[in-house]
């Protein structure tokens, strides 16, 4: 998953995006996608009814995150992706974010065994606080990171979402 992560710039357009898992809500700044959040869930932030109008760039990048929610919702991998807008990151989360990407659908990884392919084997907890804080899930895909012991861990969307996701993953 090639994908240029790229730094943000001004202020948010926001625009729904209608699945049959329900809508997400993605947020677009004139650098690429900024944030993707899950249908149901608590707003991040405010979005009055999505009524400011997206750039022509923005309206592709649009269709572009349709066009990859699209199948990681049947559990197959995305095809090409809009810019990924993380420059509001920490060079931490960056790298942690990246090696997420790497990640191969169907697969998973450790907290730790992220945390030790970063090059920072004592930072499970901080690799797990970056995955907390990945603003753009599911095309950076933290729901396939888990526990050491097997168990799910966390995720920002839910736990119910991160089971219905790895196991639509793992049946592909």
């Amino acid at each position: 998953m090639g994908r240029a992560l790229v730094h943000p710039s001004s202020a948010l357009n926001w625009c729904k995006l209608p699945t049959t898992w329900g809508t997400f809500r993605a947020a677009f700044s004139t650098a690429g996608l900024a944030r993707l959040e899950f249908p149901g869930g608590k707003p991040v932030a405010e979005c009055p009814d999505c009524k400011v109008p997206l750039t022509p760039a923005q309206r592709r990048w649009k269709l572009a995150t349709a066009r990859a929610l699209h199948p990681l919702l049947r559990g197959a991998r995305p095809g090409a992706l809009p810019p990924l807008d993380t420059g509001h990151a920490t060079v931490f989360q960056r790298r942690v974010w990246a090696q997420l990407s790497a990640i191969a659908c169907g697969q998973t990884r450790s907290y730790g065994q992220v945390a030790r392919a970063i090059g920072r084997p004592l930072a499970a907890r901080a690799v797990g606080a970056a995955c907390g804080a990945n603003p753009i899930p599911l095309l950076v895909p933290c729901h396939r990171v888990i526990a050491g012991d097997g168990s799910l861990g966390g995720f920002s969307g839910g736990l119910e979402w991160k089971r219905r996701l790895l196991a639509l993953e793992r049946r592909q």
